[in-house]
Order: C-alpha cells, then sequence, then structure tokens
C-alpha cells in the first residue's frame, strides 16, 4: 500500500489562509500616540486586538523628524492603508499626547475614507497628582 503523501502547511481542520487576513473588520478604533519625539498609529478592532500599527520611526524618519507633521502624517497613512484593505469602513479616534503631529494624523485619517464616529482626546491629565522630587542643592 502506498504511503500517503504528507502536504506541507496544511491544517487539520482545512483552513489554510491565514486567521490575520480572514478577518474581516468593519469597525475599529485608531490610536494616536503624540508626543514630542516621534508620533505612534495603533489600529485595533472594537475588543482592543491589534490589526495594525505605524510610527514614524518605522516609516523612515529618524532624530528630531520624527516629530514633525509630516512624518505623523506619513504614519496614519501607512497604519490605515493596511485595515482598509481588511474591509474596515468605520472608525473611532483616541488622541493622546501632547506632540506637533495630533493636527496631521487627524487630518490623514479624515482623507483616507474611513468614516469617524467620534475623535476624542485621551491625554492623561493629572488632578495635580504625585508630589514633586524635593529641589537639588546647587
Amino acid at each position: 500500500m502506498a504511503k500517503p503523501i504528507p502536504r506541507v502547511g496544511s491544517r487539520k481542520n482545512g483552513r489554510s489562509s491565514s486567521r490575520k487576513n480572514a478577518r474581516r473588520i468593519p469597525k475599529g478604533v485608531i490610536h494616536v500616540q503624540a508626543s514630542f519625539n516621534n508620533t505612534i498609529v495603533t489600529v485595533t478592532d472594537v475588543r482592543g486586538r491589534v490589526l495594525s500599527w505605524s510610527s514614524a520611526g518605522t516609516c523612515g524618519f529618524r532624530g528630531t523628524r520624527r516629530g514633525t507633521p509630516f512624518a505623523a502624517q506619513t504614519a496614519a497613512g501607512n497604519a490605515i492603508r493596511a485595515v482598509v484593505d481588511q474591509g474596515m469602513q468605520r472608525a473611532e479616534v483616541m488622541i493622546k499626547g501632547p506632540g506637533l503631529g495630533r493636527d496631521a494624523a487627524l487630518r490623514a485619517i479624515r482623507r483616507s475614507g474611513i468614516l469617524l464616529s467620534f475623535v476624542r482626546d485621551v491625554t492623561p491629565m493629572p488632578h495635580n497628582g504625585c508630589r514633586p522630587p524635593k529641589k537639588r542643592r546647587v
């Protein structure tokens, strides 16, 4: 009796495509973290699982150029392009941080064709929280 030929890379239950590409996401959450030195854009589904992310550093900007509005715009465009291909139509936007890239990233998100249900600023604000360290003697 001939031995059965093992199929390389097949799964037992017959699913052959990878899970990441098989998922169709109609709605998601776009998180923008804009610090003075960098801008990070993360796209998640509504449960918080990361679908795509990009930052000014991964887009090839180095040094002080990472904090520029153009770098933020490029990072937002790269992060969103991947999820638009997966079928995302609507998104909520959470913006955090004081950086220059806030408005530029939001502008790039609006241009991408995704409908925004709301835009929320989630920058953490201390209500005069921690006691500062004592002053150093000069």
